[in-house]
């Protein structure tokens, strides 16, 4: 077979399909979808060769927090114009560095300590966070990613989502950001990471100030929110898409990423909900307030995307992996001991070998596929026809054949 992963990804005007990636929110859950994503990245290699890269198979990754995190990882250009990690990278990145990004208070009064953090202040400083992240990705901005990134945050200053968009980018100059202060940004979670102030200039010297934190408070599961990026687009004229109806979901192929939940056990009851003032829903069992709203956030999203695709019979068009069964520290966003971080990689081990699960529209639970197929076998399926299309752009554009190596 004749590889072209080194070619970059043609419009999908050349294709078929629309391809999204998405990744959920979720502070050191990352590991979860990082081994996914590490899975996947095989695949593609088994078809294209060992150079290939999730960046050359998707026309748009979105990623809300840890998962902009790796949004940005997979995208940002190196000195070779290639992605500055590849997906088996993030696990070692996770590893090496949350333990210095969330380091875990060994004081005997712990629980005194985690509520005077509470009233105080976020728990953790960030510095570090900061330093690792604008090591990493340098002085690279949004509109240099090697695909079409969608990240979203909120500002607190105007109560609005801002969506850092590869789309919006080309109408609005002043969402060019640096990429270390989108990530930076959409990873702030109230609580537990200090909120984000940064500005830009527009080539007209004009400036836009950000203040911004977590995007988890508008989007945690951003599926969504690049579907509608695209679907701006493809209704504003845009000659990268064929012309087809903003709402046929049948061009699209999207898989969705989940950071994993410990809904099914459940955390919290209204009997003990019912005492909580500001304090208990800060620090209860974990962070009851933040736990809610980016779970809640997430579990729509999925729950309205399968509803569509089941309506269409368009079942073998979305895949959303997720693990609900998680439990303890597990289920936490930064207890990084070492212990709990090779658990997680665990867990996403676990779950390529779990079968498919889809949320049934009556209880709002996931269960079981009838096929029983798992994820590993649909991430195989998927990455078959992430190379089929991507192959298929390459014959018919004529910038893809004008750059096939001779």
């Amino acid at each position: 077979m004749e590889r072209t992963t080194s070619v970059p990804l043609q419009p999908p005007t050349y294709g078929n399909l629309i391809t999204i990636l998405s990744i959920d929110g979720g502070g050191i859950r990352g590991l979860i979808p990082g081994t996914i994503l590490n899975f996947l990245e095989s695949e593609l290699q088994k078809l294209d060769g060992e150079d290939a890269r999730i960046a050359d198979y998707f026309d748009v990754i979105s990623g809300t927090s840890t998962g902009g995190l790796i949004t940005a990882m997979l995208t940002t250009p190196n000195e070779k114009n290639r992605p500055v990690f590849a997906a088996k990278d993030i696990k070692d990145f996770y590893l090496k560095h949350c333990p210095k990004i969330f380091p875990q208070d060994s004081c005997p009064f712990k629980p005194v300590t985690k509520m005077i953090k509470a009233v105080a202040g976020p728990k953790y400083d960030g510095k570090y966070l900061h330093k690792i992240v604008r090591e990493e990705l340098g002085d690279k901005r949004l509109h240099q990613t090697l695909t079409n990134v969608v990240i979203p945050t909120f500002d607190i200053k105007s109560l609005q989502p801002t969506i850092f968009s590869s789309y919006q980018v080309k109408r609005d100059p002043s969402v060019d950001a640096l990429l270390w202060d989108i990530c930076i940004s959409t990873s702030a979670a109230p609580t537990y990471l200090p909120a984000h102030k940064f500005e830009t200039k527009d080539p007209t010297g004009k400036v836009r100030e950000f203040n911004l934190i977590d995007g988890g408070v508008a989007a945690n599961n951003p599926t969504l929110v690049a579907m509608g990026e695209v679907t701006k687009t493809i209704v504003g004229g845009s000659s990268d898409f064929f012309p087809i109806k903003p709402t046929d979901y049948r061009r699209f192929l999207v898989i969705s990423l989940g950071t994993g939940t410990g809904k099914v056990e459940g955390k919290y009851t209204a009997h003990e909900a019912a005492k909580w003032g500001v304090l208990g829903w800060l620090t209860s069992g974990g962070t009851p307030l933040i736990d809610v709203f980016t779970q809640a956030s997430a579990d729509m999203v999925d729950y309205h995307l399968f509803a569509v695709f089941q309506a269409l019979q368009l079942h073998d068009n979305y895949l959303r992996i997720q693990d609900d069964t998680l439990s303890g520290v597990l289920s936490s966003v930064d207890v990084a001991t070492k212990k709990n971080l090779t658990d997680l990689v665990k867990t996403g081990e676990a779950l390529l070998k779990k079968p498919v699960s889809r949320v049934n529209l009556e209880t709002g639970v996931c269960e079981p596929t009838p096929n029983q197929e798992t994820n590993e076998e649909a991430l195989i399926r998927f990455a078959k026809l992430l190379s089929q299309e991507r192959q298929l752009r390459h014959v018919k554009s004529p910038h893809g054949l004008a750059n096939t190596p001779k």
